[in-house]
């Protein structure tokens, strides 16, 4: 809450609830601030009070002995208003989403989280699927969980831009991969891919399609370029192999790119990336960086990016950790020194290439180091799914003064990896220096040579972020806490 703001001066304070604006409950941070760009808003807050704790079980039963005392949720019984014009109240909120995250309605062949091992921290098994969260954050969303209101509402509010997965333009077959649950689809119109982004005219999109070979490839991807790039709201779309691990136990059976498919994929695709350019001023289609390296074909230049809009779906995170080039490197290190830079099987190659100018220097002893993937099976070989247990079984205690691990393994805003093992447990079991290597080249050189903190994670507040707070589910039923 802001110091001498609307809302400090009448009495909100931390932990206190927002319930209603000018009388309507709002359901996250997007519908607050729509309700304030009309001008004038009246804030309804609670306070909360603990209710007496309630007991559960039956006395003079057979559930008499588990009679527990537990809490009951917070009385919001206490609550005042004050009002604003034109004016930011000066609230900030411990979410941004008060009415839970929207669940995906699809069971795709290639879901994540349907070949996720057991065991990791609950979040990670939230099939999201929520639009307020692509607008926010660039996560993206199938919109066949969408409901009239929801598309009114975009519409309405100019949500703008929003991510979508494609996969095919092909409704039959995008049906066929994505094999979306009936009974959660609220409006039949909304799996109509083409329909849409129709519908969706006024709002710009970006798209992706999610390649599985022999089924969305070839002439079927041709089909589904050709629609996007006839659309004047998509504005790209992002080409991504299909990713697998090895739990897929009762799945579907499919398999990953060989180096043959993914080459005529990428002669293909250039194709039209040509043809676009000259025509549009733009290259349309944005195959990810895991493609170019399945098929063993140089990455394109920076300028070819246009951008990097899409990095976080894995389009141009190589190209843009080279972008910072190394600094001025010293002839000879004070004291010798070994570093591991520990990386999956997918950017091992590259990486080892940019930092060989390092080996120059005296008194560095510099490897990386291919970890392989323990927990999600040999067969996930990007660097972002590597977690603590793979680093244990990869590297022998002692063996180096110092380990890099990636940025994109560590957990939001902290140093936590996948499997919840920390930087710090890691440090106590393998006896060496261990640190997040940085978001570019310049960067890793320095957390090398001069020992600097790197900037930790490389990505910016995500979807993901939201599913790792702890308080989403009680506020999704209280309301929203300032």
């Amino acid at each position: 809450m802001e110091a001498g703001s609307p809302a400090e001066r009448a009495g909100v304070q931390p932990g206190d609830v927002l319930l209603r604006v000018n009388g309507e409950a709002v359901t996250d941070v997007l519908a607050y601030r729509h309700k304030l760009s009309q001008g004038v808003a009246t804030l309804e807050i609670a306070r909360p009070r603990e209710a007496p704790r309630a007991m559960t079980g039956v006395p003079g039963t057979a559930q008499d002995h588990h009679r527990l005392f537990l809490p009951a949720p917070p009385s919001l019984e206490d609550t005042f208003t004050f009002t604003v014009e034109w004016e930011d109240p000066g609230l900030d909120f411990e979410e941004v989403l008060f009415d839970g995250i929207k669940k995906c309605a699809n069971k795709c062949d290639f879901c994540y989280v349907h070949q996720m091992p057991r065991g990791f921290r609950k979040s990670l098994y939230i099939m999201d699927d929520d639009y307020r969260l692509s607008f926010l954050y660039g996560s993206f969303v199938t919109l066949t969980n969408l409901t009239e209101g929801d598309i009114n509402r975009i519409l309405d509010e100019n949500l703008s831009p929003l991510y979508v997965s494609v996969h095919s333009s092909n409704q039959e077959l995008r049906q066929d991969m994505m094999k979306w649950w009936k009974l959660k689809v609220k409006d039949e119109q909304a799996v109509q891919i083409r329909g849409m982004i129709e519908r969706l005219e006024s709002i710009d999109l970006y798209t992706q399609i999610v390649l599985v070979p022999e089924r969305n490839d070839r002439e079927n991807l041709d089909e589904t370029v050709e629609y996007l790039s006839s659309r004047p709201n998509v504005i790209s779309a992002a080409v991504v192999p299909i990713g697998l691990t090895g739990h897929r136990k009762n799945l579907p059976d499919v398999r990953t790119f060989n180096r043959e498919e993914a080459q005529d994929t990428l002669a293909r695709l250039n194709v039209w990336r040509k043809k676009f350019l000259a025509e549009r001023g733009t290259r349309f289609i944005f195959p990810s960086d895991e493609l170019y390296l399945l098929a063993g074909e140089p990455l394109p230049s920076e300028e070819e990016y246009e951008g990097f809009p899409m990095l976080e779906n894995g389009v141009g995170m190589i190209r843009d950790f080279l972008t910072e080039p190394l600094p001025e490197l010293p002839a000879a290190l004070p004291e010798p020194r070994k570093v591991i830079l520990g990386t999956g099987a997918l950017f091992a190659e590259s990486l080892d290439l940019a930092v060989q100018p390092l080996r120059a220097i005296e008194g560095l002893e510099i490897e990386v180091r291919h970890v392989v993937n323990k927990t999600f099976g040999d067969i996930t070989t990007v660097a972002g799914l590597l977690t603590g247990r793979c680093f244990r079984h990869a590297i022998k205690p002692g063996e180096a003064d110092l380990l890099l691990v990636p940025n994109s393994t560590l957990r939001y805003g902290t140093e936590l990896m996948l499997d919840d093992v920390s930087l710090t447990e890691l440090r106590q079991e393998l006896k060496m220096d261990i640190r997040p290597g940085g978001a570019t080249l310049g960067e890793l050189a320095r957390v090398i040579l001069q020992g600097t903190q790197s900037s930790g994670t490389q990505w910016g507040m995500s979807a993901h972020a939201v599913k790792d707070r702890p308080l989403e589910e009680k506020v999704a039923e209280q309301g929203m806490h300032a």
